[in-house]
């Protein structure tokens, strides 16, 4: 008896013992008041004001004169903020032969690829080419002007570190439109994003240690092209000082690549009608997507954490999640040469391939069609953004 009543009271003891509450989890570090300042200059208006500045060329379709038009606007607006080093990439666009690969953007998502986790109600996803589907005549007519091949050209401005002026992260949306709207969405809302965060890191007092390039692509719609063209003539001048002894870096070494695409517009699923709730759903997010199948699949993977992070201590109205199926974005071309995400509204494949967005190169996607909250999300993408990067650039402050 006293053998078993021993063990009985050690069972006991281990019992106690194991049930024993863990340690807390350390909490993170709190944010940083000067971070706090800056994220605090991205103001609703104003994102709202640059997104209205940009519809007024239209779809901003590639190869017209809107187009042109829009990149040279994009171009004297980031000089009037102080990001007056603004750069060209200039390359030839010639659209291959059959229709369907000229637009891939025309083909419906509905198969996606492996992954995608397609769920839902799901509708078409596809481009309008007609132009009789836009009420608004005056966008029709400035629509109007057809896509002719050529140069092509697309703008960046670059803040220069102050310490490892040879290494930096890019900050980039494509300002490229179709649909025959107003691409306010798409992606009129990540082009004003960029812009903003250009704007204010070119605020006089404002220093980082590395350098941060904000990038606006062309003919993204073509398939990516204005992203891969940059690539193509860039990638191998990394780091590279010129002239020697300069201490000038035309193209720092690249950390992370950045990409906004589409910002707005969380809704939900289609109703089985086919129709959409007209108010933002309760669990509107930010979408942080990175490639699970790309070279640097892990450390893309850590850069969306740090991402959601700075959502959780800087972002004012909505949460962030990450994700592993970015694509269809112009950090795919990016994505084997360094960690590479993308911030968005939906998830790619199992959202927006659903149809979660109707506005999606619709002739509605124009700034009338969004309300307070749809820009506000937007806004919140531009916080964790500019948060983000805040720390990973390593931000300081002059007094």
């Amino acid at each position: 008896m006293r053998i078993y009543a021993l063990t009985a009271i050690l069972s006991s003891a281990t019992l106690t013992f194991a049930q024993a509450p863990a340690p807390p989890a350390p909490l993170p570090p709190p944010p940083d008041p000067a971070i706090v300042k800056l994220v605090s200059q991205l103001e609703l208006e104003r994102y709202k004001a640059t997104i209205k500045g940009l519809t007024q060329f239209g779809d901003r379709r590639q190869g017209t004169d809107r187009n042109r038009a829009a990149v040279d606007w994009i171009e004297a607006q980031l000089k009037s903020y102080g990001c007056t080093n603004t750069e060209r990439v200039q390359f030839d666009y010639q659209p291959p032969a059959t229709p369907a690969a000229a637009n891939p953007a025309n083909q419906s998502q509905i198969n996606g690829p492996g992954g995608s986790r397609r769920r839902g109600y799901r509708i078409p996803d596809q481009v309008n080419n007609d132009p009789m589907k836009q009420p608004d005549v005056k966008l029709r007519e400035l629509n109007s002007q057809p896509s002719t091949p050529g140069l092509r050209e697309e703008v960046y401005c670059t803040k220069i570190g102050s310490t490892h002026p040879e290494e930096m992260y890019i900050v980039a949306a494509h300002m490229d439109g179709i649909g025959w709207g107003e691409a306010a969405n798409d992606d009129g809302s990540g082009t004003a994003l960029v812009m903003e965060l250009a704007r204010i890191f070119s605020t006089p007092g404002v220093q980082t240690d590395r350098s941060i390039r904000f990038a606006l692509w062309n003919n993204e719609e073509t398939g990516l092209s204005g992203a891969r063209a940059y690539v193509t003539q860039r990638k191998d001048l990394q780091g590279k000082e010129s002239p020697a002894g300069s201490g000038k870096y035309p193209e720092p070494k690249w950390l992370g690549m950045i990409q906004h695409d589409m910002m707005m517009f969380d809704h939900g699923m289609p109703h089985k009608d086919g129709t959409m709730s007209k108010e933002q759903r309760p669990e509107a997010d930010v979408n942080i997507e990175y490639q699970v199948t790309s070279k640097f699949a892990d450390e893309a993977m850590r850069l969306g954490h740090k991402f959601q992070l700075a959502n959780e201590k800087y972002a004012t109205d909505y949460p962030a999640n990450v994700g592993p199926h970015m694509t269809n974005t112009d950090s795919t071309p990016f994505m084997d040469l360094v960690p590479s995400i993308s911030l968005r509204e939906n998830e790619r494949g199992a959202q927006l391939g659903n149809g979660w967005d109707p506005h999606h190169h619709q002739p509605t996607d124009v700034y009338t069609t969004f309300n307070d909250d749809d820009f506000r999300l937007g806004l919140n993408a531009a916080q964790t953004t500019l948060a983000a990067i805040a720390e990973l650039a390593g931000l300081k402050t002059g007094p």
